[in-house]
């Protein structure tokens, strides 16, 4: 049998193989050209709380859409979606810890006519997916693409803005390159405002307190090339890391690298011409 095409699928398709449990790993280079979104699920006393976070925190937590109470399709981003089926994997917090990491989360968010969990709102946030095509086309070379592996994540040193319960550091994904392709991929990623914008640092780890580049908190480790500096952007796991510390009864997110395709294609969410 063929190896599937996954890069050549659409998002809806991507979505249809992770409703039936047919795709459930990271989707680095997945869909090209469709966008891409982290996915947080809180109850909904707490999702004014979380709003005002991602508010507050533009950069980490560009929101690209927002759910009713109960309400896990939507109606701005993705046609015929079900938000508990539709990503390769999820993370399930309670207390602060989590407890489960599955490919569908139906049995913590039940159809509606439960009434004891139709409070959940979903968010989704833009993710940095959405503008690696833009950067290979420009002959940037995002790392982890090549390597068929998922982004490297790492905390740093810098704080969050605080909302009620959530707070926490800054999560960043870092892509190594030449220094002479940094002004290209600053040009690039600065037109996706709604996806995290222009890198945050380029250069020294320590400097926002990463120790070891070989030892990402989230994600895989990629290759770092002689020459090459690590250049590190605002990343959609902040807030699962706001969702930690608030240590909720309970709060669901994507397992990081395995976020929810949308509809809508990358250049949409291109503001301006680099």
């Amino acid at each position: 049998m063929n190896e599937i095409d996954y890069a050549g699928l659409t998002g809806r398709q991507i979505r249809r193989l992770c409703r039936t449990g047919a795709f459930t790993g990271s989707t680095a280079g997945v869909a090209r050209g469709f966008a891409q979104a982290n996915l947080v699920v809180v109850r909904s006393a707490l999702a004014a709380d979380f709003e005002s976070f991602c508010r507050r925190n533009p950069q980490s937590c560009p929101l690209l859409e927002v759910t009713p109470p109960g309400e896990y399709a939507l109606t701005q981003i993705a046609a015929d979606a079900d938000l508990r089926k539709d990503l390769p994997r999820y993370r399930v917090f309670q207390n602060g810890r989590c407890v489960d990491q599955p490919t569908s989360i139906t049995a913590y968010w039940p159809d509606p006519s439960n009434d004891a969990r139709c409070d959940l709102v979903a968010f989704l946030i833009a993710c940095s997916f959405t503008f690696d095509s833009a950067l290979i086309e420009a002959g940037v070379p995002v790392r982890h693409v090549e390597q068929r592996c998922n982004v490297s994540m790492y905390r740093t040193n810098i704080e969050c803005k605080a909302s009620g319960p959530f707070a926490g550091p800054l999560i960043v994904s870092m892509r190594p390159m030449p220094p002479q392709h940094v002004p290209t991929a600053r040009a690039i990623t600065g037109a996706f405002p709604r996806v995290h914008g222009a890198p945050i640092h380029v250069g020294d780890p320590s400097a926002i307190g990463i120790a070891d580049l070989d030892r990402p908190d989230y994600g895989d480790a990629v290759t770092m090339r002689p020459g090459e500096v690590p250049v590190f952007w605002a990343c959609g796991v902040t807030p699962m890391e706001a969702v930690i510390h608030a240590g909720l009864d309970l709060a669901i997110t994507h397992d990081p690298g395995h976020m929810f395709l949308t509809d809508l294609s990358d250049q949409s969410l291109r503001e301006t011409s680099p």
